[in-house]
């Protein structure tokens, strides 16, 4: 019988691999697994925990296209959003009649057709009694150094030797960043608004155009004690288009939703499957088996789970109970077994005729070890179809919760982002870097599994003819 198995194991595996349909379904399955491993690895997990959260993505822009689409009908650039902290500066210190000096230089290579939308520096420092001073210079590509911004820092509350610890923001419509660009008005007689001092920045002087080219932007720190020190130093240069798959209402980078996805995606399509087809495997092979009223008691309580409307008790349970990711996914099974559970008691049906359950009888095997002996090895091809095929069903029926408002709102999920792009009006807005992603995200996961359990039930039908 083992061998059988066995056997019957060996020729699944040999057919699939010459399955074209198995092949482009472990194909996605493996790019899947390698989107859930990379945002494991490599994307900071504070932006799971914090998707919700917007002082997060301060930094981040508003609706921002994706970078790539950066190429206009008459092939003009606008700005992309850059972002750029003290691990890309280059950083120097010097130390003159007691007086220490740190400056950060960020370098910026703009080459766009139109002026950045804004900028912010923003930085941290810790001192003592005399507060420190910080001058932003921006040295352009034609030569000129312009002092945007020049002022000490708020005076230290702490008393005796306790340092303060503070955190801001420099935004580029700061009043002493418009005054002290007024002493190069000159250059740019053409400026007529001063409260877009990028435009001042960021100009040819000779005409209103942009001026391209290298440019650096130094943050000098002048610290007064000897422990004083700059905790955080950065440059935002705002733009109209970020990273792979741009930005939504919140500022929130739609990348590292989309990765986040993943993994999420593949946790509740397969617990859920999982869950699914073993109940469904168990309780229809007890009824098929014991038959009589044990059947008869099993079946009507299937098929009461099988009546009733799965969508509206889902949103009530989520309602009522909670909507964690583990509830929802508890809940996707409560009626996710019905199915597998009909098929595999048709199939236990038969299979408890067969010559060798009846020599498993007289040989005196109690009944839970002729189930798990000999009836369930003959349908694990049928359950692994059935698990794969189970999936998709599975993680559209969290997608439709989160679209509808339902699903887990502390955790980035594919149907969580479409339901706050339906809720923004992304549609209406030509917002489509929000809607198409996430949407097809989905489409290509239940795709995957629906290929290889079609694979495998072509198989299982082929050697059942």
């Amino acid at each position: 019988m083992t061998s059988e198995v066995l056997s019957t194991r060996s020729t699944l595996l040999r057919e699939f691999r010459h399955s074209k349909t198995g092949i482009a379904g472990i194909s996605i399955l493996v790019f899947l697994i390698s989107m859930t491993l990379y945002a494991v690895s490599s994307v900071p997990l504070e932006s799971f925990r914090q998707w919700n959260n917007p002082d997060y993505w301060i930094d981040y822009p508003k609706d921002a296209a994706p970078a790539w689409t950066n190429i206009g009908i008459f092939g003009q650039r606008i700005p992309e959003h850059i972002i750029l902290t003290s691990q890309k500066a280059s950083v120097s210190s010097t130390n003159e009649n007691g007086i220490r000096s740190v400056t950060y230089t960020y370098f910026i290579n703009f080459n766009y057709d139109s002026y950045p939308t804004d900028f912010m520096v923003p930085y941290a420092a810790k001192y003592g009694q005399v507060p420190p001073v910080l001058q932003i210079d921006i040295v352009r590509p034609d030569g000129n150094d312009f002092l945007i911004y020049n002022s000490a820092l708020p005076p230290s509350q702490s008393e005796g030797s306790a340092q303060t610890e503070f955190s801001t923001r420099i935004f580029s419509t700061d009043s002493l960043i418009i005054q002290n660009l007024r002493a190069y008005k000159n250059l740019f007689n053409y400026v007529q608004d001063e409260s877009v001092p990028q435009v001042m920045m960021f100009s040819q002087t000779g005409e209103e155009k942009v001026l391209k080219g290298n440019y650096e932007v130094k943050e000098k720190f002048y610290l007064f004690g000897s422990s004083d020190s700059v905790e955080k130093s950065g440059l935002i240069l705002g733009g109209k288009v970020y990273g792979l798959m741009g930005t939504d209402e919140l500022r929130r980078d739609l990348a590292i939703g989309i990765l986040w996805g993943a993994p999420v995606a593949l946790f509740i399509g397969l617990t859920v499957s999982l869950a699914s087809v073993l109940i469904g495997l168990i309780y229809g092979i007890v009824a098929g088996y014991k038959g009589k009223r044990t059947d008869e008691g099993l079946m009507r309580i299937n098929d009461l789970f099988y009546s009733l409307p799965a969508l509206p008790i889902l949103v009530i349970l989520s309602v009522l109970i909670g909507r964690s990711i583990f509830l929802i996914a508890a809940f996707l099974v409560i009626f996710g077994w019905v199915g597998t559970a009909k098929i595999c008691r048709s199939l236990s049906l038969q299979l408890k005729n067969f010559q060798y359950i009846d020599a498993a009888k007289l040989m005196g095997q109690p009944d839970i070890k002729i189930i798990f002996k000999h009836i369930i090895p003959q349908l694990l091809p049928l359950t692994l179809a059935s698990i794969a095929i189970a999936v998709p069903s599975a993680i559209l029926a969290e997608a439709a919760l989160s679209f509808l408002g339902l699903g887990d709102p502390s955790i980035p999920t594919w149907g969580q982002i479409l339901h706050q792009a339906n809720s923004a009006q992304a549609a209406a807005r030509g917002l489509w870097w929000w809607i198409v992603p996430p949407g097809l995200m989905i489409a290509l996961t239940g795709l995957a599994f629906a290929l290889i359990g079609n694979a495998i039930e072509s198989i299982i039908n082929i050697k059942g003819r």
